[in-house]
Parts: C-alpha cells; structure tokens; sequence
C-alpha cells in the first residue's frame, strides 16, 4: 500500500525488451518482473490465443494439428502485428493485473529497423494498454546502458549486442551511436545451421528445441581445450523412426561457422567505421558482448583472435537491454535525451 493511489490508477512505468527470442518487462522501482518466450499458440480454427510465453514455447513441435505456435518477431521486427498486440496486452496484464492500467513505456528496438517497422512497435504497444506517448530506445544504447558503460562521456564505448533474430555493434560516445552495424544473423540461425547441418551429414531432423539445447549444450566459436561428444536424437529421414546419433563440439563448431563468421565480420566493420580517436578508446577499454548470443562457448577467444582486443562479457548478459531500458525510466532526466518518443 506505499504507492499512492494515482499511481494505481495510472499503473507503474514500464520497460520492454521486445525481443525475437524472449521478451523481458522491467517495471520501475521493482526491476526485471518477467522473462518469457516471444510465442503465442494459436487455435488455427478460430485464430484465438490458447497460450501465450513459457506454456506456448513447451508446444512448440507437439501441438495438435489444428494448434500452431506462431513466434510474433522475426530478425528483432513484428512479422505478426495482430499476434505481437496480444502478446504484449498478455504481458503487459501479467505485470499490473489492473484492468485500466495505462503505463508510460519505454520498448527497445533493434538500431537497423526502419521507420515503418518502429511505428509498428509504437502502435502495437498503444494498442496494447501503454500510455501515449510509447518512447523507443536503440538495443545497442539499453545494453551499453544495462551492461554499465559511461555512455554520455565522450569516450568511445564499444557494444556487441548477440539476440535471436539480430546482431547489433555499435560504437557509442556521448549519449549517441557514432557508428554501427546491424545484421539479421543470431541465435536464431545458429540453431538453423545446427539443423540443416545435422540433416545433411546423418539424415537426421531435428525439432527446433532439440536444436537450441544442442547448441547450448555443444556449440562453440572457438577450439576448446578438450572437445566435448553428446547424443542427439530426433526422426531419421531415411526410415521415419527416432534415432540417435553422438556429435561432437567440433562438428557443431564446424556447422555453425557461417553465422558466427558474419558476427564477427559486423565488428570488424564496425570498427572499420569508427574515427581514430575513439577506436583508440576502444583499443584500451576493450569491447563488452552482451545478448543470450554472448554466451556461446569460445565467443569472446574468437573475438579477441580476431580483433587483437580485450572482450568482456556484460554482468547479466540476457538481461542487459532489459536493465539498460529501465535505467532510463528510473532516471528519466538523465536518460531522456536518448530516448526517441512517437510522432502521434
């Protein structure tokens, strides 16, 4: 009972990570309140939700025929507008269970999305129960912010931001992004590489959850010290009957190379892109990875091969942007100008 009463009216401020993957809701004096799967699992017959986040991603490749489950993002933009609005209304009532709730929202957007994608997230979020206006911060600027970079100082700061559907690295200096690059390559294809990888070399289909665990589980970017083997299973293509076969973290590395390349090429670009004086920065600083991408085996031992810098990994990897987001609720003043509000 310590909020006043019009703050019960008006409902708490709250912080999107709108992710391809998961989506994380951070409300203001509590801090991170909710962490699920972007999934909705869809009744085909009548289009209506039957599950939304965690109890939708547990259907994923074992729903009825008539039940889909439908990820609403695709490479971090809305690919289903009426599904991405249910979603976020479902999230947004998980958080306040206060039916005229109206919050101010911050939502995080990748920093390659176009206008018209961006308005779609705005809308989306109004739609869904947010107060006008929805402020729109970049990836790259919530994680540098919720990974605990001086981002307003004029220093160069470097950020590699790994999600489901997006890579993003970014220079940042000044509360501003000076130089980027954003591909459409993360953990997403990662998991796509592990499964066309494994349908090539032992004609085995693998689910798309079976493909995530393994890539937990096995996936590397770097050669480790002692190579690790494990049992996959999943429906030989050949004789249509479960079978199982031992991969080794070699092969993984070796099916997942392509993606991991073109995340490495981005920050190579990037810092191809940056001016002198704040690559030098960087050089002394070193570049912080964050995102659930930062978390593959061997990551930061490739970067550093590759770039001759120091790599960090962020505190709270998966929660960064989330934590960045509303940092910039919590100290609105200071964080305003780099927040971007919606043209009405």
């Amino acid at each position: 009972m310590s909020e006043p009463w019009f703050a019960s009216v008006i409902g708490r401020d709250m912080a999107i990570d709108l992710g391809t993957a998961n989506t994380l809701v951070y409300v203001r004096g509590r801090g991170v309140v909710l962490n699920e799967p972007s999934v909705v699992a869809v009744n085909a017959r009548d289009g209506r939700p039957v599950a939304v986040g965690s109890e939708a991603k547990r259907m994923i490749g074992r729903t009825p025929g008539h039940i889909t489950a439908i990820r609403p993002l695709k490479d971090g933009v809305i690919n289903n507008f009426d599904m991405c609005e249910r979603m976020l209304r479902y999230f947004i009532q998980k958080v306040h269970q206060r039916r005229f709730a109206k919050p101010r929202m911050v939502i995080c957007v990748p920093s390659g999305i176009t206008g018209v994608e961006q308005r779609a997230v705005q809308d989306a979020a109004e739609n869904a129960g947010a107060r006008k206006p929805v402020h729109i911060i970049e990836e790259p600027m919530a994680a540098a912010i919720g990974a605990g970079l001086p981002v307003h100082e004029p220093a160069g700061n470097m950020i590699v931001d790994i999600g489901g559907g997006t890579s993003v690295v970014a220079v940042i200096s000044l509360g501003g992004i000076v130089a980027s690059e954003s591909i459409r390559i993360a953990g997403d294809e990662l998991d796509e590489a592990i499964i066309n990888y494994v349908k090539k070399e032992y004609s085995l289909a693998l689910g798309e959850r079976t493909a995530e665990e393994v890539k937990i589980a096995l996936a590397s970017a770097f050669p480790l010290v002692e190579e690790l083997y494990a049992d996959i299973r999943g429906r030989d293509l050949v004789t249509g009957l479960p079978k199982t076969v031992t991969v080794s973290t070699e092969e993984i590395r070796e099916a997942i190379e392509e993606p991991v390349s073109a995340i490495v090429d981005a920050v190579k670009v990037t810092l191809d892109k940056t001016p002198p004086e704040l690559a030098a920065d960087i050089m002394g600083k070193g570049i912080v990875v964050t995102g659930g991408g930062a978390m593959l085996h061997g990551l930061r031992e490739r970067l550093q091969s590759e770039t001759g810098m120091a790599i960090f990994q962020a505190e709270d990897p998966l929660f960064s942007v989330a934590i960045g987001s509303g940092l910039c609720l919590e100290h609105y003043d200071a964080f305003k100008g780099i927040l971007h509000a919606a043209q009405s």
